[in-house]
């Protein structure tokens, strides 16, 4: 009976082997059968022309004169002005007179944004008497395409002033602002 304990320990350890043979080599299989794979993507960034704006020309309402009275002076679009109430202008000495320009420059067929103040101040030299400049407006309204990669921009506005207005050059130097942005 020894000997048949023998033999029966002998196959256990046998049967133990080659079923931890097959364990290792059944495992060993599946990390075989598995495959690892991978796709690689390209990154791109493209840097584009940013949006730039130029002032060609100044807003000049030109020389004016008043009777006393209260009026205003249209600067179209078009570099022209008509009047009201006590403003009058001469024809033959009308002074500078110019609607505001500006060129945006960009990426071609890019759309962009406008803001423009709705109104400014204009300060006399002595730095004490102002004019209002309303009603401002623009050329393009408040979008813009730069369909060639340039735009130009027109400014006009509506003067207004009081009939004892004090005689002398009335000026803003920075609230005439165009400010533009892609959209």
């Amino acid at each position: 009976m020894i000997k048949k304990f023998k033999i029966y320990l002998k196959m256990k350890k046998s049967l133990l082997s080659l079923f931890g043979i097959v364990l290792i080599a059944g495992f060993s299989t599946k990390m075989m059968a598995q495959t690892v794979v991978s796709q690689a993507a390209t990154a791109t960034a493209t840097i584009i022309t940013p949006i730039a704006i130029a002032k060609n020309v100044d807003m000049n309402f030109g020389d004016i004169a008043t009777n006393g009275t209260n009026g205003t002076v249209v600067l179209d679009l078009l570099n022209a002005r008509t009047r009201t109430g006590g403003a009058s202008f001469s024809a033959a000495t009308p002074g500078t007179i110019t609607s505001a320009k500006f060129t945006v420059t960009g990426v071609a067929g890019y759309a962009y944004s406008i803001s423009i103040p709705a109104s400014i101040t204009l300060t006399h030299a002595n730095s004490l008497d102002v004019m209002q400049v309303t009603a401002i407006n623009n050329s393009v309204g408040a979008n813009g395409s730069l369909t060639s990669g340039t735009q130009e921009i027109f400014v006009g506005g509506t003067l207004n002033l009081v009939g004892a207005q004090l005689a002398g050059v009335y000026t803003n130097t920075a609230d005439l602002k165009v400010t533009v942005n892609y959209n």
